[in-house]
């Protein structure tokens, strides 16, 4: 069976991409739409359907979630919350064996897991 192999886009509706775009490039190193796109290092990529009532997510009218991977957990949630995020982490998230989490919102309010693998 031929399969994909990797993600090769995240789209989303904003009312305002440019100023989206740029939030995403600032706070979470993540390069804008042009002639050379953010290059994501390898790593694992979890497809993972939930409920349609899941909690998960937090508010129930986002109906999804964009889950990124980072190097150092503590790093990132410091320079977020220096740069005035709101950053959200919860003992009960972290699972030895899968990693660390934490959650953001972007300023449109979706929501965004960041996660520091176990291992890495």
């Amino acid at each position: 069976m031929e399969k994909v192999t990797g993600i090769g886009g995240v789209f989303f509706r904003a009312k305002d991409p440019k100023a989206l775009a740029a939030w995403y490039h600032d706070h979470l190193g993540v390069d804008p739409v042009g002639p050379v796109p953010w290059r994501q290092a390898e790593g694992y990529t979890v497809v993972a359907p939930f409920p349609e009532d899941t909690d998960y997510f937090g508010d129930p009218d986002r109906p999804w979630m964009i889950n990124f991977r980072v190097a150092d957990l503590d790093a990132m949630t410091a320079q977020l919350t220096a740069a005035g995020i709101e950053v959200r982490t919860d003992p009960d998230w972290d699972v030895p064996e899968i990693g660390r989490f934490a959650r953001i919102h972007d300023p449109e309010g979706n929501p965004i897991e960041l996660w520091e693998p176990a291992g890495d």
